[in-house]
């Protein structure tokens, strides 16, 4: 007798378990199901929700002959004519070009040290910068006289002006304003996709209608910046332009961005291209 109800308290015991096993197994796979379903809902949503990042292409209007041995660090227009700066140490320089021939009209080289950058125009001043010699050279307009040299600390990649205040790129995401009386920093703007995240490699600058454009480098994206947030607006992908170009061992990055305010003309380039194109987006 004792030996039997021994038995029937062993199998009583160990049904308990059981039951209480699959339970906690049911319970852990209505959990893995939840989390699933849970995971599920976020890509649908992430899937369907719309991006308030415009997408652009680009449309070529017209084509110009430029120096595929100038490496373009930064293209601006004024009053007909493109100003470039050329980079790489012993072939920096700043350029006064005809659009319709690509002709030098004006030219001065840096010093073989320097490293040449972006550059833009501030009243009837050229403001250029350079990539690690920490040194924004200020030359007159006409003349291309040196006026005076500004220091600033990091690196110098791409410049543009917004009418108030010269805004520079340092390769990261980061975009500097700076006051063009002294060149000292007034404002830091982190520039981020509409999910908050780092939008490196911001390169050479142009303002165009209120907004920043941006290259980036290592790829055909431009990218439109809202000056108050940093926030891309846009991107244009620019691809089409390396199917027209003649490539050498030379033929680098897109990198040139130009804006004729008045005729609203678009002008794009790279580093060492053969050409230079108008362009308009679609």
């Amino acid at each position: 007798m004792n030996l039997f109800m021994q038995r029937m308290r062993m199998i009583i015991y160990l049904l308990f378990i059981f039951t209480i096993f699959s339970c906690n197994s049911k319970n852990d796979s209505k959990m893995d199901s939840i989390k699933i379903s849970e995971n599920n809902s976020t890509v649908v949503k992430n899937t369907e929700e719309k991006s308030s990042i415009e997408r652009f292409s680009i449309n070529i209007i017209n084509k110009f002959p430029h120096d595929e041995n100038a490496f373009t660090q930064g293209l601006f227009y004024y009053k007909g004519y493109l100003f470039e700066s050329t980079g790489q140490k012993g072939f920096s320089s700043l350029r006064k070009v005809e659009i319709e021939t690509g002709k030098i009209l004006k030219k001065i080289d840096l010093d073989p040290e320097i490293f040449a950058e972006g550059a833009a125009l501030v009243g009837n001043k050229i403001f250029q910068i350079s990539w690690l010699n920490k040194k924004c050279f200020v030359y007159d307009l006409n003349s291309f006289n040196l006026i005076k040299t500004f220091e600033y600390q990091g690196e110098g990649w791409g410049l543009t002006y917004t009418g108030n205040e010269l805004v520079m790129s340092d390769g990261t995401n980061m975009l500097r304003f700076l006051d063009p009386n002294n060149f000292q920093t007034t404002r830091l703007l982190a520039v981020t996709d509409d999910n908050f995240n780092p939008v490196h490699y911001l390169n050479e600058l142009e303002f165009i209608d209120g907004e920043i454009w941006a290259n980036v480098w290592q790829s055909d994206n431009i990218v439109k910046i809202d000056t108050s947030t940093g926030k891309i607006k846009g991107i244009i992908d620019c691809s089409i332009l390396r199917t027209q170009i003649k490539y050498n061992t030379k033929t680098d990055v897109l990198n040139g961005i130009a804006y004729d305010s008045e005729n609203k003309r678009i002008f794009l380039t790279g580093k060492n291209w053969n050409l230079l194109f108008q362009v308009e987006l679609k």
